[in-house]
């Protein structure tokens, strides 16, 4: 082989109660990467398309080439590579634009270099990458966008990641409002310390929700989607939050949330008509407050990051 093109996907980080700890994700939206061998020494990112010439070339700032160096020193190789990068996702979006850049680079190299790592060893090469792109190595986002479904990071020192179940029938609605925010704007008006009582309510619904994917008990993963420690403060980020969260409760959603940092939030529904019909009232409620939206409905996406071609 000399080269490897990959895909991942986009992710929901934190889904609601689960900051930092929980993600899943999301349908067929990603970023496709190609890694091709080099007989020049070094990283190099070589293209970069559909990010409107935002994103740094540079292999020190790229979460793409930081993913893939900190693969290389574990295996201490100095093997030169090109990189060409195709976005899909829109940055700043929430959906996890530098995690998908990140875990597809690493399905690629780990490809071409002959599959030195399953796909759960490359989550802290991925996490690197979120280090460089918003000063926090978290893994809710690369986890399931290398690893699919729903994941759990148990804990961070050492990592320890558990794949949960995903039930059938679950339907998410993306709504990406036409505005951008920095993570680390939106990490920026989180507290510090929480109270006693807001830990409880937390740490109930985290318990709840898991054990709802379990059952499959879709009521409950509804009850469960409540967040006291972020959502309070990042909502207010978020042009039209409150009146979209009135409307897709009639709409019939079991709940919603900030897809991580945001803007983009995420609806959960029983049925793909009834995410439709989220979609359609989150179009309505954008239109009267005069703010453009990109909406979709997908299922949760089980499969995660995967090799296209290898050529």
């Amino acid at each position: 082989m000399k080269a490897v093109t990959a895909f991942a996907p986009a992710t929901v980080a934190n889904v609601s109660c689960g900051f930092d700890i929980l993600g899943f994700a999301i349908g067929d939206m990603g970023d496709r990467v190609k890694v091709s061998l080099s007989d020049q020494p070094g990283l190099r990112v070589v293209s970069i398309t559909g990010d409107g010439g935002r994103l740094p070339l540079e292999a020190e700032k790229n979460t793409c080439t930081v993913a893939i160096q900190a693969f290389l020193d574990r295996l201490n190789a100095n093997q030169g590579l090109d990189i060409s990068l195709m976005k899909g996702l829109p940055l700043g979006s929430g959906m996890g634009s530098s995690a998908a850049s990140a875990a597809a680079a690493l399905m690629a190299v780990n490809e071409l270099m002959g599959t030195p790592f399953t796909k759960t060893e490359l989550v802290p090469f991925a996490m690197e990458a979120e280090r460089v792109a918003c000063g926090a190595a978290h893994a809710d986002n690369v986890a399931p966008s290398i690893l699919g479904g729903f994941v759990l990071i148990r804990d961070y020192a050492p990592l320890d990641i558990v794949k949960l179940p995903v039930p059938e029938g679950l339907y998410t609605t993306l709504i990406h409002p036409h505005i951008e925010l920095r993570t680390a704007d939106s990490r920026s008006v989180l507290r510090r310390q929480i109270s006693l009582q807001d830990a409880v309510v937390q740490s109930g619904n985290i318990a709840g929700l898991i054990s709802a994917l379990y059952t499959s008990d879709l009521k409950l993963l509804g009850r469960s989607l409540k967040d006291v420690i972020a959502e309070p403060y990042r909502a207010l980020l978020i042009p039209g939050f409150y009146e979209l969260r009135e409307a897709i409760q009639k709409a019939g959603a079991l709940g919603s949330g900030i897809s991580g940092s945001g803007p983009t939030l995420f609806v959960l529904s029983e049925s793909r008509e009834i995410a439709a019909a989220v979609a359609k009232v989150s179009e309505e409620v954008y239109a009267k407050i005069g703010l453009g939206v990109d909406v979709s409905v997908a299922e949760v996406n089980p499969i995660g990051a995967y090799v296209i071609e290898s050529v």
